[in-house]
């Protein structure tokens, strides 16, 4: 028979050497085991159990996660060996629901957002009180950072027994930001309190104390400490990644009443960068002034003539402190990062 007088059937089909269809079913991992990411290195994942034995367990992402990659602070699921054993791998599964994303970008043309941290409950601003002079622009910048994310703010005011910080709170007097002022040697019971509980992620441009910081929390966390530059004023970079650190038992000063905590210790930066940020959003958060801000003409920048919130503070239902705080937050936007 010719090839012009058969039909399909007659034609033998080689089998293909593609791989087997995948199939739909995912599995349940009903066996996982809950975990807090630590640290991320290289696609090394550190994880601590919330088993209570916050035993640690270096994993690896599951391909299934595809591009979702895993940050600091992330309650994540494990599978795989989980006993923390040396040289040891288990596989990460699942990334739970974020309650906060700290973010910033490099600066404000910069598209790109870059996550801190996930699940904080608070952000330690680190500042200077002197050795370097403190930045208010960047203060402010952390401050956007913090609102936009629905994360409390902290002002940690470091050596304090080189200068008085009493102008430099009465800044953000109108905020009523919780703010505490600490020194090397002193007295952290304090600021141990503010801390108990709570997931605070530190933040700081480099040189303000911060790791020193996190040593007189933690003895046994021997993160690296840097010194000032003398001719820019300005540290030097110490810490080279964002870290997790369990609080409770770091030392016999804990103040009664403090519950344990975590600390994120991340890397000093040297700019802010809030591309990501919605002007409206930070104004919604001063409940006091966002009424009256409906009332101001289009595309009003809150701080020029015809402004309705200067009328909003004439009523008195807002003070004059707080719209200075807040015209101040929103020039932070357009200023340089690293003011």
């Amino acid at each position: 028979m010719t090839w012009r007088g058969q039909d399909e059937d007659d034609v033998r089909v080689r089998p293909g050497k593609g791989k087997k269809p995948r199939s739909k079913n995912r599995p349940s991992h009903d066996d996982a085991v809950p975990a807090m990411v630590t640290a991320v290195d290289r696609g090394r994942i550190t994880c601590a159990l919330v088993d209570g034995s916050e035993t640690t367990v270096v994993a690896v992402k599951a391909r299934e996660l595809g591009r979702k990659a895993a940050v600091v602070g992330d309650r994540v699921q494990l599978v795989g060996d989980t006993s923390g054993t040396p040289d040891t791998l288990a596989r990460l599964v699942v990334i739970d629901e974020r309650s906060s994303s700290l973010r910033r970008t490099a600066d404000d043309n910069d598209p790109y957002e870059r996550i801190i941290v996930a699940n904080a409950d608070q952000m330690g601003i680190v500042v200077a009180v002197a050795d370097p002079p403190p930045r208010v622009g960047l203060i402010d910048r952390c401050l956007v950072a913090a609102y936009d994310s629905g994360v409390s703010p902290l002002l940690i005011l470091t050596k304090t027994d080189l200068g008085d910080p009493t102008e430099l709170l009465e800044l953000y007097r109108g905020l009523d930001v919780a703010a505490v002022g600490v020194h090397q040697d002193g007295d952290l019971s304090e600021l141990e309190l503010l801390l108990g509980g709570k997931v605070t992620v530190l933040v700081g441009h480099s040189g303000v104390g911060k790791s020193t910081l996190v040593n007189a929390l933690l003895p046994d966390a021997e993160r690296a400490t840097g010194e000032v530059n003398e001719n820019t004023g300005r540290g030097r970079h110490t810490s080279t990644s964002a870290i997790a650190l369990p609080l409770h038992g770091a030392n016999g000063s804990r103040a009664a009443g403090a519950n344990d905590g975590w600390i994120v210790d991340t890397p000093g930066f040297r700019s802010f960068g809030l591309a990501h940020v919605d002007r409206d959003q930070i104004v919604r958060t001063f409940a006091d002034l966002a009424a009256g801000a409906e009332e101001c003409p289009k595309n009003c920048s809150h701080d020029e003539e015809g402004c309705a919130l200067d009328a909003v503070v004439a009523r008195g239902d807002a003070s004059a402190e707080r719209l200075e705080s807040l015209r101040r937050i929103l020039a932070a936007l357009s200023n340089d990062p690293g003011a």
